[in-house]
């Protein structure tokens, strides 16, 4: 072995340079993160050959003075930290001082800068460090040439011109996303790409990540104590194929975090859609003594003090968000921007259910829950929720033989007409004038997804609301309403309805097995099952938010659930996968005909239900057509 001896300057910074200059964009980050420290408003950046030839970046900054330019070209100089306490609350980008004097030894770079209160700009060569005068008006220029033209074998491993071209872009990118109060400019090759004026976080977002995303999201500001979250998270129904539009800020540093990352996948997890990824835009602040940002010479890692309270934070505020459906948040800025719409509708705007609810009892109440309807088709089952107004359809629809013919036919209406007993508030023809034009008034903004108008081959259901028309996909919809009531439901204890008849169903002997085992458990969620022969189980009672499912087939994916895993980590770590079963095995199939009523009451269900605008699987449940959208496509006005 050869005896030990200090390595030379330039070689340690060739070292240095491998952990540091990975690529064109590695150095386009630290001179960013630089300008960006010097206090700079508008950064200019040029590349040429993906970087690979040149990066010039130039802002408008505190300059640096002439006695400091060769200092600012070595290895741990720094203007940034002066002692631990400054290392341990680190407020700038860039702290090392590592990151010009590694670019300097695998590039020819220049150093052009002047300095606040200076006569005129210096310039040094990274190569010989040679100070002489330039010209120049304010700020810093740095000027990187011919990356790796000093270690040839580094530079073969660079990929073509414009797969490091885009490198270059994201990482342009993220700072741009970062400092929306900065004016930024990218070229490539003679061409401008972006032009990027200062403003708010987002017309930013906008401008990079397009309107299509800032539509399809939804702001997020949040705040506990020294912990603030802010930014846009996108809806389900944007998500994509890969990570390429997940941006993640600590204290307007870019990071790639797995606690952050675990936090927003916890999210949506209930709401995202088999193996899509969110986009999203989030800027956590919090006390920089709470982060510790020195992990890596990349900086791109982090490492939090409190990162179990971080990560519940950002799950929470994240959640939260994203569980308000979009119907509520219409309703709200439609009650916002015109206080009397929020107001009861009148009977005529309600549907045929509140017409007849006014037409006995003088007032408009609207039913809250998903109920049955008397009078539905024969192939039309009570549906498996609870109605709130179930009593009183009970007794108008007895009342139908005794009333006669207080009340005519309706032509077209979607559901069999109720008879009304007259009411001193209300005479007949004018209850019987009102089920026979039962739609909203087009100005109604108190239910945002309207009010129904029927059914589209069993599977749709057309609604009409003061913007348009909706569409709305009924089994997915009900299967969100089933899940979020089960999981409400499962935390307390859940109410059961027993079966007048056991339902009997064979199983095997794996199954006959695991229910005997998860007795306990299946009679926490409402499940009363006891043997009914050698291969047969017989289910004495359900939860009464599935009174109706197929109880055979919901029972044996239930025991399929307990054979695979430990009964308690079904009832814990996969509680909402099973929750997510049941809805779906209880919601409404395809092809039932549902009344106009039981419509209704679905459409009032997902405006008070969380996350409603997606099923269990992350798809979407209703989709807005607005009068605009309509007439273009049917060219009216033009």
């Amino acid at each position: 072995m050869p005896s030990i001896h200090l390595l030379s300057d330039l070689l340690i910074n060739q070292i240095a340079a491998g952990e540091v200059v990975e690529r064109p964009a590695s150095v386009l980050k630290e001179v960013l993160e630089n300008a960006v420290d010097a206090g700079s408003r508008a950064i200019d950046v040029q590349l040429e050959q993906g970087g690979v030839r040149r990066i010039r970046v130039a802002d408008d900054g505190c300059g640096i003075a002439k006695d400091e330019l060769a200092l600012a070209l070595e290895r741990h100089a720094t203007s940034k930290i002066a002692n631990l306490d400054d290392l341990e609350r680190v407020g700038t980008m860039g702290f090392r001082g590592e990151a010009l004097a590694a670019i300097a030894a695998v590039a020819r770079t220049t150093l052009t800068s002047r300095a606040d209160g200076s006569t005129h700009a210096w310039r040094i060569d990274g190569t010989e460090r040679s100070v002489a005068p330039a010209a120049l008006n304010a700020g810093t220029v740095v000027d990187v040439a011919d990356l790796y033209y000093n270690t040839p074998a580094r530079r073969k491993f660079l990929k073509s011109e414009a797969t490091e071209y885009a490198h270059c872009d994201e990482m342009f990118r993220r700072v741009a996303l970062a400092r929306p109060d900065i004016g930024l400019q990218l070229a490539h090759n003679g061409r401008v790409v972006h032009r990027l004026p200062p403003g708010d976080h987002g017309r930013r977002v906008a401008a990079l990540m397009g309107d299509d995303f800032l539509t399809q999201a939804r702001a997020i500001d949040a705040d506990a104590g020294q912990l603030r979250l802010s930014g846009f998270a996108s809806l389900p129904a944007y998500s994509r194929a890969s990570r390429d539009a997940q941006y993640f800020f600590v204290n307007g540093r870019f990071v790639r975090d797995k606690l952050l990352t675990h936090a927003v996948r916890q999210a949506y997890a209930d709401i995202l859609h088999g193996a899509r990824h969110p986009a999203y835009v989030l800027f956590l602040e919090l006390d920089p003594a709470g982060v510790d940002v020195n992990v890596h010479p990349a900086k791109i890692e982090v490492r939090f003090r409190e990162a179990r309270a971080i990560h519940q934070f950002v799950f929470h505020a994240l959640s939260r968000t994203l569980a308000e459906s979009g119907a509520a948040l219409a309703g709200r800025a439609a009650a916002t921007m015109d206080p009397q719409t929020a107001a009861p509708v009148v009977a005529e705007a309600s549907g045929g259910d509140a017409v007849r609810e006014q037409a006995v009892t003088g007032t408009a109440p609207r039913p809250q829950s998903f109920g049955g309807y008397r009078d539905a088709p024969p192939v039309q089952g009570r549906l498996a929720m609870e109605s709130a107004s179930r009593s009183y359809f009970d007794f108008v629809g007895g009342a139908r033989e005794s009333a006669g013919s207080a009340a005519a036919p309706v032509a077209d209406a979607g559901f069999r007409p109720t008879a009304f007993a007259p009411t001193a508030s209300r005479p007949p023809s004018t209850a019987v004038a009102a089920v026979a034009n039962p739609l909203p008034q087009p100005d109604d903004d108190s239910a945002p997804l309207g009010y129904a108008l029927g059914q589209l081959h069993g599977i749709y259901i057309l609604a009409q609301n003061a913007k348009g028309l909706v569409l709305v996909d009924m089994h997915a919809a009900h299967e969100r309403i089933l899940y979020e009531k089960l999981k409400t439901v499962l935390d307390g204890r859940p109410s059961v309805q027993r079966l007048l008849i056991p339902a009997l169903f064979s199983v095997s002997a794996k199954d006959m097995a695991a229910a005997e085992e998860c007795s306990e458990v299946l009679a926490g969620m409402g499940f009363e099952v006891a043997p009914a022969g050698p291969q047969e189980l017989a289910v004495r009672s359900v939860p009464a938010l599935l009174a109706n499912a197929p109880v055979g087939e919901l029972m044996r994916k239930l025991l399929e659930e307990l054979r695979e895993f430990p009964a308690s980590e079904v009832v814990t770590a996969r509680r909402n996968e099973l929750l997510a079963t049941m809805a779906c095995h209880g919601a409404v199939r395809a092809h039932r005909s549902l009344t106009i009523p039981e419509m209704n009451a679905l459409l009032r269900d997902m405006e008070a239900t969380e996350r409603a605008d997606q099923c269990n699987h992350g798809r979407p449940t209703w989709t807005q057509l607005t009068l605009a959208e309509l007439d273009r496509f049917f060219m009216r006005g033009q």
